[in-house]
């Protein structure tokens, strides 16, 4: 079994130079999509969240009717009740059945009008729901029509750059291979560090090309030798001679 040919620190430095190269065109890409996956993640959020509030008011817009219907059905057995006990005053022997019949329709009487009153409350609690569901339908159409604008605009974007993302993951994985983990790793963490994924700069006009930072000449003189991997002492970025850069 052949083994793997240890890279040289020169031969590791110019893989990841190449593999900032590689990650800086990804960025570009990133750039040129914008806030766009975030805003289509969003908004796919917001969609959901208003779609489980609708199901929520018209779960809830059900149990208000119910209760409506029970209020109605005991305004009616409340009448029947009256019907019934007013006519059987009419055939009372004495004046104790007459107070008990009446104080019966009496209390009917006050079972209707509290169903009366709770229905009126349901009502306007209906209605309120009934408002919250066409308020949320109409932020869900908007909030729809904007996430099929920006469905559209990221996909013709991923469209057109698929291919090219590709290619460069594959060169990723070119440029990945050989190198040390603990290497490779120091250098993800570095590009995690700074908003434009910088973690390996070139020195330019006596400067590092990430903080632009000075580099004294002693320092440039080594970082020309590629003999060691040397960090900026400012931003703690890897300086690389611009001649390092692979073909």
């Amino acid at each position: 079994m052949a083994t793997v040919k240890e890279l040289t620190i020169k031969e590791s430095l110019q893989h990841l130079y190449n593999l900032q190269k590689i990650h800086t065109k990804i960025d570009e890409i990133n750039i040129l999509k914008g806030e766009l996956p975030m805003e289509v993640s969003d908004l796919e959020d917001e969609v959901a969240g208003l779609e489980t509030r609708i199901h929520k008011l018209e779960a809830e817009l059900k149990e208000v009717d119910d209760q409506i219907a029970e209020r109605k059905n005991a305004i009616t057995d409340g009448k029947a009740n009256i019907k019934k006990y007013e006519k059987q005053q009419d055939n009372v022997k004495n004046s104790r059945e007459f107070d008990a019949l009446t104080k019966e329709v009496e209390m009917n009487k006050l079972d209707i009008e509290l169903s009366e009153k709770k229905i009126k409350e349901l009502t306007a609690s209906k209605d309120a729901r009934k408002e919250a569901i066409d308020t949320s339908k109409i932020n869900i159409e908007h909030k729809k029509e904007d996430l099929a604008k920006k469905k559209e605009e990221l996909e013709h974007i991923q469209k057109d750059t698929e291919k090219e993302e590709k290619e460069l993951e594959k060169k990723v994985a070119a440029a990945e291979k050989g190198l040390e983990e603990r290497l490779l790793a120091a250098y993800y963490h570095i590009r995690n560090n700074y908003r434009n994924g910088l973690a390996v700069v070139t020195v330019e006009r006596n400067a590092c090309g990430g903080c632009y930072a000075e580099v004294p000449p002693q320092r440039q003189s080594e970082i020309k030798q590629a003999k060691k991997i040397i960090i900026c002492e400012h931003c703690g970025r890897i300086l690389v001679d611009d001649s390092i850069s692979e073909d």
